[in-house]
């Protein structure tokens, strides 16, 4: 873990780098355009971040650079001057959720410092979270689902039955889906978004006890760096499709292709985690037009104080990154 602390001042600035990308994506809602949203996004992000003095570096971004024009994994953004910050970052994270009107989508960016996030590589992690004030141990990325369910309901002195799961709406998790339901939990079912399904854990007004499943590693990254700052417990291990995908973890340092990480170990330095929403969600309402202005609404919080605010914004016509 790195000693080194993140400047204060970058916290309101990874909230305007954030309402940058929601403000341009917005504006593709339900227009059934998932790559010009996602495009927007990218575009008003790295200018957001292009004017922040600091040496930042993206370590969870777009892909890699023959895939992704801007914002890919290695990319430098920032003034090149004062302190060195790695960025994980999703200009609009639930694509299809923006192109076809869906709830949850989110732009959201993560500030660490230098070596404070794991390097993952684009492919899928399994990843099981909680939210915070439960024993350390309840939930185990290797343990049957609804021994997960069970464990869980013991620690939070509740039936299995008063447990909810979120999971991804996808094929691979009917097995999943089935023994969460066996066990008696009950399930909702997500159709993107699974970094503000981890979040949801740690926010009680959501209802959300556990999220379980296989969904992107990026967003397992910034997950955990959301988790670190809110409070819980995340367990996470990648999963490659082929040999091109471990090359891929190998080349960006991963030497333990089979690793279980907990929530320290996928992101352990000072993290700064930044969301705001695009669609109107569990956490976060979207964007808006308030007249010629537009409102937004975000979440940004920070590990070393542990502190959780969530900001409303008016952003007058032709000032919206200011």
């Amino acid at each position: 873990m790195s000693d080194y602390i993140l400047d204060r001042n970058l916290t309101i600035e990874a909230v305007r780098v954030a309402e940058a990308a929601a403000i341009a994506a917005h504006r593709l809602i339900g227009l059934g355009d998932e790559k010009a949203a996602d495009q927007v996004a990218v575009d008003a992000m790295r200018k957001a971040l292009n004017e922040l003095e600091m040496d930042g570096q993206v370590v969870i971004g777009e892909g890699e650079r023959d895939e992704a024009p801007m914002l890919y994994i290695g990319e430098k953004v920032g003034s090149g001057k004062g302190q060195k910050i790695d960025i994980a970052l999703d200009p609009l994270e639930g694509t299809t959720l923006t192109a076809t009107g869906g709830n949850n989508a989110l732009a959201v960016i993560a500030f660490s410092t230098e070596g404070g996030l794991l390097n993952a590589p684009d492919t899928y992690m399994d990843k099981i979270a909680v939210g915070g004030g439960l024993p350390n141990g309840v939930i185990d990325l290797d343990a049957d689902p609804g021994d997960n369910i069970r464990e869980l309901a013991k620690a939070k002195s509740c039936s299995p039955s008063d447990i909810i799961a979120c999971i991804l709406s996808r094929p691979r998790h009917e097995e999943m889906i089935a023994k969460v339901r066996e066990a008696g939990a009950s399930i909702r079912l997500i159709p993107d978004g699974d970094i503000a399904g981890v979040i949801a854990t740690a926010t009680p007004k959501t209802g959300i006890d556990i999220y379980m499943g296989t969904g992107g590693a990026p967003e397992g990254v910034l997950a955990a760096a959301a988790l670190r700052s809110i409070g819980g417990q995340m367990q996470g291990r990648l999963v490659f499709r082929n040999d091109d995908e471990r090359t891929r973890a190998r080349r960006v340092g991963i030497e333990d292709l089979d690793a279980k990480y907990d929530l320290d170990q996928l992101a352990s330095g000072d993290v700064i985690f930044t969301a705001t929403g695009v669609t109107d969600g569990w956490m976060l309402d979207g964007v808006h037009r308030d007249g010629d202005a537009v409102t937004t609404h975000t979440l940004v919080m920070r590990s070393k104080t542990g502190t959780v605010r969530w900001i409303k914004a008016r952003h007058a016509a032709g000032k919206v990154n200011s």
